[in-house]
């Protein structure tokens, strides 16, 4: 889950971190997915020059199995709430997904008890990152939500193939093909609630969740994640488009080691 957000929000997001802020971090791709944390940027010192350890030294690392057997059921959970109004994003191909960055001036975003996190931006992975035990699907959502505090929580939403979605479609349409690259001229207006399932109650959402990590080098922990119990759907054409731009750019599933993972 690498955005061009975090990274400009490093000072506030991974702090002690600055130095490495400054300096270009390694490539990385998703085949070299085993080796993330040995990635190394020879301009560092030890152990800086490992930007990306984390991935694979930290215990608390997602994606995760979400099978019904793991699943810890609980009354005391804050109540969550989606504030997902109408924003005029920009669009931008990140190298690794497809991901809209939310306007400046948005003033929606996830609502934990009574904190509002601020919503910043979204993006796409295929096929799913979190599975159900033997079950992926063909897409999953990420709505990525940072606290000025520096407080992380991404609202994940599954994707199955299904009824056309017209707000994921002006999506594919505003997209760049080259990597890196950023269309924020586009001035279309997206329904962000459009991209939640039909039906559900924007006030009290019900959810899975569990403290993880970024999903992307540098795979930083202390973030926490909700994985809402319904899904979305996408036409088949759509989830095609999507992987014109990236297929299998999905992590694989993480140990738990130890974690619970709670539902209201």
């Amino acid at each position: 889950m690498k955005n061009k957000m975090l990274i400009n929000l490093a000072s506030i997001v991974f702090a002690g971190s600055v130095t490495v802020a400054v300096s270009a971090p390694p490539d990385w791709s998703y085949e070299e997915e085993p080796y993330w944390g040995a990635l190394e940027d020879a301009t560092q010192p030890v152990p800086l020059s490992y930007p990306y350890a984390e991935c694979n030294l930290g215990k608390h690392q997602s994606p995760v199995d979400l099978a019904d057997e793991k699943i810890v059921k609980s009354r005391s959970l804050n109540r969550l709430a989606v504030q997902y109004g109408t924003d005029m994003p920009s669009f931008i191909n990140t190298g690794h997904a497809i991901q809209v960055n939310i306007s400046q001036n948005f003033r929606g975003g996830l609502k934990v008890g009574k904190e509002l996190l601020p919503l910043t931006q979204l993006h796409f992975h295929e096929p799913s990152e979190h599975v159900f035990g033997n079950k992926k699907f063909p897409a999953e959502l990420h709505f990525v939500h940072v606290s000025r505090d520096g407080k992380i929580a991404v609202l994940a939403v599954m994707i199955n193939i299904g009824k056309e979605n017209t707000v994921f479609q002006t999506i594919l349409d505003n997209m760049p093909y080259r990597s890196g690259e950023e269309n924020s001229t586009a001035r279309v207006w997206l329904k962000l609630k459009k991209l939640l399932p039909s039906g559900v109650s924007t006030n009290n959402l019900k959810y899975l969740t569990l403290a993880g990590s970024l999903t992307t080098p540098p795979c930083s922990e202390g973030v926490q994640w909700y994985i809402l119990k319904e899904s979305i759907t996408i036409s088949e054409a759509q989830l095609e488009y999507m992987k014109t731009f990236y297929s299998n750019n999905a992590r694989s599933t993480q140990d738990l080691n130890e974690r619970s993972i709670l539902s209201n």
